[in-house]
């Protein structure tokens, strides 16, 4: 057998074996009501994947998948074990039509098939203008849709697997597991706090929105407001600094206790040292901050060491005795 089940037959000579149980996805998958299972294709390399064989046949490559019955019949855990080829029945001469590649279960004790077997299946669409994909019979996962065009055969070089094949595997997880990016996102979340990736974003489901939500973890903010150092000639008056996720900003205020500064030519007074900040708080690179005392403005750079230095202070050309200069940055940690 190429298509195992576990939980279907039960006894000699053909119950479940132990390769069987080997193969299949046991456990408990991810909940889509009190006793259904949300049904999908278990990830890991390219399970189930769909190629072209020939003209009108296609095969399905080796993997697992849980197929979901009735709330009575509980899932079914499948294992494909070697690739599977099947034939397309030729087009209709006037329309084309969509078919599926399906995993299907039939367990005589819960339908009518008079079988109990599991099996890699083709299901045939109705032709029409614009074709939609064949109702799923009970106990069936749809893994791939087949466009087959009117009048499609061997004879007239069959179908066009590049452009035929569309990709329906859905895809589930253990329970508490990441549901991956499959076909198909419009579905609801079993349980508050499940989680799934849609495109490489996490989305978490809020049972009480009923939403899928993007995940943002907790941004853990820091602050502090000790640890800056006046130069000389300057008091920090103030400090505050903030950071969180890898960013950090941060005011410093300063008084000019010493004599006031004027340049010799009424213009800018660059590289006044005036204080230090703590380490923690200092930024990856030198980086540029604002300056201002209310009367005059210019910029200052912070240091990787903590260093803040005014740079250009204009337009009055004086750093006045007693008065205060507010600086702040934010940058990368």
């Amino acid at each position: 057998m190429t298509v195992r089940a576990a939980w279907l037959l039960t006894g000699p000579p053909n119950g479940q074996s132990r390769a069987d149980t080997r193969l299949a996805p046991l456990g408990t998958f991810v909940p889509e009501g009190e006793l259904t299972t949300r049904d999908g294709v278990v990830a890991g390399g390219s399970p189930l994947l769909a190629t072209g064989a020939g003209p009108m046949q296609v095969q399905l490559g080796v993997g697992r998948a849980l197929v979901q019955g009735t709330s009575a019949q509980g899932a079914y855990p499948i294992a494909v074990t070697a690739p599977e080829t099947l034939t397309v029945t030729d087009g209709d001469a006037q329309n084309p039509r969509v078919d599926s590649l399906v995993l299907r279960v039939y367990d005589g004790l819960f339908d009518a098939e008079g079988q109990t077997a599991v099996a890699v299946e083709l299901l045939t669409g109705d032709p029409a203008p614009s074709p939609v994909e064949p109702t799923l019979p009970p106990s069936t996962l749809r893994l791939w849709s087949i466009t087959v065009p009117a009048g499609a055969s061997a004879g007239t070089g069959g179908i066009n697997w590049a452009s035929a094949l569309a990709d329906r595997r859905r895809y589930t997880a253990a329970y508490g597991g990441i549901i991956p990016r499959g076909w198909g996102t419009n579905f609801t979340g079993a349980y508050d706090g499940q989680y799934r990736d849609v495109g490489g974003v996490l989305e978490r489901w809020n049972a009480t929105t009923a939403k899928w939500e993007t995940y943002r973890p907790p941004l853990n903010i820091e602050t502090t407001t000790a640890g800056a150092v006046a130069s000389t000639g300057y008091g920090v008056t103030q400090f505050a600094a903030r950071r969180a996720g890898g960013a950090c900003s941060f005011v410093v205020e300063v008084t000019r206790t010493g004599t006031t500064i004027t340049s010799p030519a009424g213009g800018n007074i660059a590289d006044q040292l005036v204080a230090t900040i703590p380490a923690g708080w200092r930024p990856a690179y030198d980086v540029e901050g604002a300056a201002s005392d209310g009367y005059g403005d210019g910029g200052a750079r912070i240091g990787t060491n903590g260093t803040v230095t005014l740079r250009t202070w204009s337009p009055a050309g004086t750093i006045q005795s007693g008065r205060n200069i507010r600086i702040s940055a934010a940058y990368v940690l």
